[in-house]
C-alpha cells in the first residue's frame, strides 16, 4: 500500500468530498477517484458510499483513517529529519495563512526571503484563523500565520507582527467621531464570519467595554476582508478591519476611520507550528526570518 494512496484517502475522508480533496492536493478529480478505486480493490472493500454528490465513509474507512494518519505523520517526520540534516534551504514551502497576513503581509516577506534563498518557492493557502489552526493540528501544513490564538496545548505560537483593528465607514455616511459604544451599537454593522481572527479580536475588545456582538445592529456577515471593504464602501454599514488592510483606502479617502471612545484594538499576528513536528530546514530558516522581520 503506497503512502501516496493513503494521503489521498485521508484527504477525501477529512473533506468528505472528492472535489475538495482534488483542490487540497492539487490533483485532478478523476485521478483522485481512480486512486481510491485502486485502494478499494487492494483492500477488497468499499471505503466510501457514493450518494449523488455526497460521500459517506464506510465502517472500514472509519477504522482505517486514524491508522492511515499515523503512518502519514511517521513518514512526514522521517522525511523532515532527513531534510533537516542536510540543511538545504530549497523546495516548495506550503504555508497556511489567515486573510490579512496572507494577502497583505506575507507576499512582501516571501519576496525578501527568496532574494536570500532563490531556490525556495511558496504556496500560501488562505483560510480563516480557525481553519489554518486546524490545518496545523492535522499536519496538513507545517506552518501557519494567524490573527488570533486558539487554545490548544499541542501548538506553539510566536508573535511576529503588530496590527490594529480600526472602525471604518463610507465618507457618504457623514459620521463624525469619536463616537460612544452606544452609538456604535445603533449603526448598521458588517461582521466577518465565525472563525475569523478579526472577529474574535473585536469581540474580545467589545466584551471588555461592556458590549457584545449580539448588541450590534448587524446588516451582513461576510466571508472575506475584500467583501467587507466593498460593502462598507457601498454604505451598507460600518465595520472593524485591519489597519494594514485599509491603509490605501484611508489614504485616498475612499474609506473613513471612525474612532470609538475607549476602544483601541491592538493585536498581533502569530506564527503557529505543531510542537511535535520537526521543522525542515526551509521552514526553520523562514521562521527565523519572520521573527527578525517583526
Amino acid at each position: 500500500m503506497e503512502i501516496h494512496h493513503l494521503r489521498i484517502f485521508a484527504s477525501v475522508f477529512g473533506n468528505r468530498s472528492f472535489s475538495k480533496a482534488s483542490k487540497q492536493l492539487n490533483i485532478s478529480q478523476p485521478t483522485i477517484s481512480e486512486h481510491i478505486k485502486n485502494l478499494e480493490r487492494e483492500l477488497g472493500c468499499s471505503l466510501f458510499d457514493r450518494l449523488g454528490r455526497s460521500i459517506i465513509p464506510t465502517r472500514e474507512a472509519e477504522l482505517m483513517y486514524p491508522r492511515a494518519m499515523h503512518i502519514i505523520e511517521e513518514a512526514d517526520q522521517l522525511k523532515e529529519v532527513v531534510v533537516s540534516l542536510s540543511g538545504a534551504v530549497r523546495g516548495e514551502m506550503i504555508i497556511g495563512a489567515s486573510t490579512i497576513p496572507g494577502s497583505y503581509i506575507l507576499p512582501g516577506l516571501c519576496h525578501d526571503f527568496r532574494a536570500e534563498h532563490p531556490e525556495v518557492s511558496f504556496r500560501v493557502l488562505i483560510e480563516d484563523s480557525q481553519r489554518v489552526t486546524d490545518m496545523v493540528l492535522a499536519h496538513e501544513v507545517i506552518m501557519g500565520v494567524v490573527g488570533s490564538r486558539m487554545d490548544n496545548g499541542s501548538l506553539r505560537y510566536a508573535p511576529f507582527y503588530k496590527d490594529e483593528l480600526v472602525f471604518v465607514a463610507s465618507p457618504t455616511l457623514g459620521l463624525q467621531g469619536p463616537i460612544g459604544i452606544k452609538k456604535l451599537c445603533e449603526l448598521s454593522f458588517i461582521l466577518r464570519e465565525d472563525g475569523s481572527g478579526t472577529r474574535k479580536t473585536m469581540e474580545g475588545y467589545l466584551n471588555k467595554s461592556g458590549a457584545a456582538i449580539s448588541d450590534l445592529n448587524v446588516a451582513a456577515v461576510l466571508g472575506s476582508t475584500d467583501a467587507v471593504k466593498q460593502a462598507v464602501k457601498a454604505a451598507l454599514g460600518i465595520s472593524a478591519l485591519s489597519r494594514v488592510a485599509v491603509s490605501d483606502e484611508l489614504a485616498h479617502g475612499t474609506l473613513k476611520e471612525v474612532r470609538v471612545r475607549g476602544l483601541k484594538m491592538a493585536r498581533e499576528f502569530f506564527i503557529v507550528t505543531h510542537k511535535k513536528r520537526i521543522m525542515p530546514a526551509p521552514y526553520n530558516a523562514f521562521l527565523k526570518f519572520l521573527k527578525k522581520a517583526k
